[in-house]
């Protein structure tokens, strides 16, 4: 899926960036002998969004680049370089993840403001880093049969499923109306400080798009595997009551609150796809769009259904698609964790809020125990035990620095 592109085309939401207007390359944080300029940060910043990285933005880039910090002093003591070949290797491999050339890459991150040497330190110390933590501790790390066959839920019964009851919101922050997208900036700064389920419900009904609104915004219990897996570590790190960060979306700011988690006995699927299929209605979220699609929810009850009904319309009306769930664009994929199949959403537009987006679930399929590679499984939990190592390293670091912020 060629995603960079649709990146840069959704553009920046209204984020709040450091402010670079003094000092822009003084010292912002020291890390024991080592400066974090601000430039740095309004850097790192940028490649955050372009990135579509959910959380507070400004403080994330912060905390990276003091762990970036970190982590090159430990490389330094360890004497690891990584040569400019390796490095051309990485950086080539990470364009081609959004297939694009490396020079068509560094192209377009320029368009965006990131500076070469911006993505150059973002992937090389990412790289040399990962290549150090394999090199100390992959001895250590031995991968069973039993717990592949854990991984998979064949030694557990049915296994366990984590369920999360959740609150949301979604505030439209259209790109092409800068002032009414930094007004929802501003207020989705103040809805994620609540701390109260009475606060943030009195919040959805004021200012959510969802048609969950009516009820404050509250979702029944949903199974953590319905959401994107880059939003799943965010709402699990939810204290009871808390709110997330603001999460930019196309044309528009979302939030949660955590209002319970728990476990509960059966299966636990993985899922390898989603299908789903969207349908593009003119007059976006006006009186006649919404109208259409409620005519289009009366007559259809399953995705096949809509190609009964596109029929008469332009072939890009319609459109069917299946993909893994990494690769659903943020703003479907929240819409789509609340559905089951043949049920639909009519929250989203496109074209600049002038095509409403009529969206339908078709179907959640998971990854099969027949389907499995089990060496893929292996290095997915080899993988995982070298990151849970990685981050108590860094955490002894950080406990060990002196870290200053100007």
């Amino acid at each position: 899926m060629n995603w960079f592109p649709r990146l840069l085309m959704i553009g920046l939401l209204a984020m709040p960036v450091p402010a670079m207007a003094q000092g822009l390359f003084s010292p912002a944080i020291t890390v024991n002998d080592k400066v974090v300029t601000n430039y740095e940060i309004n850097q790192r910043v940028l490649l955050l969004q372009l990135f579509r990285t959910p959380g507070n933005l400004p403080e994330l880039a912060r905390e990276q680049l003091i762990d970036d910090r970190l982590k090159a002093q430990e490389l330094d003591r360890a004497g690891l370089r990584l040569s400019e070949e390796a490095l051309e290797t990485e950086m080539t491999a990470f364009a081609q993840r959004a297939n694009l050339g490396l020079d068509q890459f560094i192209a377009q991150l320029a368009s965006a403001g990131i500076a070469e040497a911006t993505i150059r330190d973002f992937v090389g110390t990412g790289a040399a880093w990962r290549e150090y933590i394999r090199s100390r501790y992959g001895a250590r790390v031995e991968i069973t049969e039993a717990d592949i066959d854990r991984a998979l839920g064949q030694s557990a019964g049915n296994g366990i499923q984590i369920q999360v009851l959740l609150s949301e919101i979604i505030l439209p922050a259209p790109e092409e109306r800068p002032e009414m997208a930094a007004q929802a900036a501003a207020i989705a700064n103040d809805i994620a400080q609540m701390t109260s389920t009475a606060a943030f419900s009195a919040a959805a009904r004021e200012y959510s798009a969802l048609p969950t609104r009516e009820n404050g915004g509250r979702l029944g219990w949903l199974p953590i595997t319905n959401y994107p897996p880059q939003l799943r570590g965010l709402i699990l790190s939810l204290d009871q009551n808390a709110v997330t960060a603001p999460l930019p979306i196309p044309n528009g700011i979302a939030l949660f609150q955590m209002r319970g988690v728990r476990e509960v006995t059966g299966p636990a699927p993985e899922f390898g796809a989603i299908e789903y299929a969207a349908l593009y209605l003119p007059g976006g979220r006006t009186e006649a769009g919404l109208a259409a699609a409620a005519r289009v929810r009366d007559a259809a009850d399953t995705c096949d259904d809509l190609y009964g009904i596109a029929q008469d319309m332009p072939e890009e009306a319609l459109e069917r698609i299946t993909l893994p769930p990494a690769e659903i664009p943020s703003d479907v994929a929240i819409e789509l964790a609340r559905l089951d199949p043949g049920e639909v959403s009519t929250t989203l537009t496109s074209a600049d809020g002038q095509t409403l987006v009529f969206l339908m679930l078709c179907g959640r399929t998971p990854v099969l125990e027949g389907e499995v590679d089990r060496g893929a499984i292996r290095n997915q939990l080899r993988g995982q035990r070298l990151t849970g190592l990685a981050d108590a390293l860094i955490a002894d670091l950080r406990a060990s620095a002196t870290i200053v912020t100007q």
